[in-house]
């Protein structure tokens, strides 16, 4: 049930899982030369089954609608309103999605956040709604997904696809 309501409200701001998976997409194609694109949804998916990314997605998009509505108390609605560059509350929540990847999701997390391709960079970008915890947990989720990516080959590599130790 939370796996739905979670994509519900990325749907609500404007995002859709195949947006995050064209990211992951993106960023394995380079190590991956038979990748496909639903691989990269279904790693979506899967690090969207997660509860703890799913708490992490409630609480950043009700922290950011509150700001929009103008709901948060001072000083905290202004920093959000002007998305404060020194306010880094935003990148530590998404931080909590990548973790569960490691150094990989990390790395890939940094790349995102100074890039911010696609659906990233429309979302940072200021327009009528505030999207500031939105556009580091989009990117969360897609460093996360890539990141899956990379620990199954790496596995499928040191493993064999039928399981057996190469």
């Amino acid at each position: 049930m939370s796996y739905e309501i979670a994509e519900a409200m990325l749907l609500r701001r404007g995002v859709r899982l195949a947006d995050i998976a064209e990211i992951v997409y993106s960023l394995q194609l380079p190590y991956h030369d038979d990748l496909e694109m639903e691989q990269c949804v279904e790693s979506v998916k899967a690090v969207l089954q997660k509860r703890e990314v799913q708490y992490t997605l409630f609480t950043g998009i009700a922290l950011d609608e509150l700001a929009e509505q103008g709901a948060l108390n001072e000083p905290l609605q202004s920093i959000l309103e002007a998305d404060e560059p020194l306010y880094g509350v935003d990148e530590t929540m998404a931080l909590g999605i990548t973790s569960v990847f490691g150094m990989i999701g990390l790395t890939s997390f940094g790349y995102l956040d100074k890039v911010k391709p696609e659906i990233i960079g429309r979302l940072n970008n200021k327009g009528p709604h505030i999207h500031v915890f939105l556009d580091d947990l989009v990117a969360g989720l897609a460093a996360a997904a890539s990141a899956r990516i990379a620990h199954r080959s790496s596995n499928a590599a040191i493993y064999g696809a039928g399981g057996e130790q190469v």
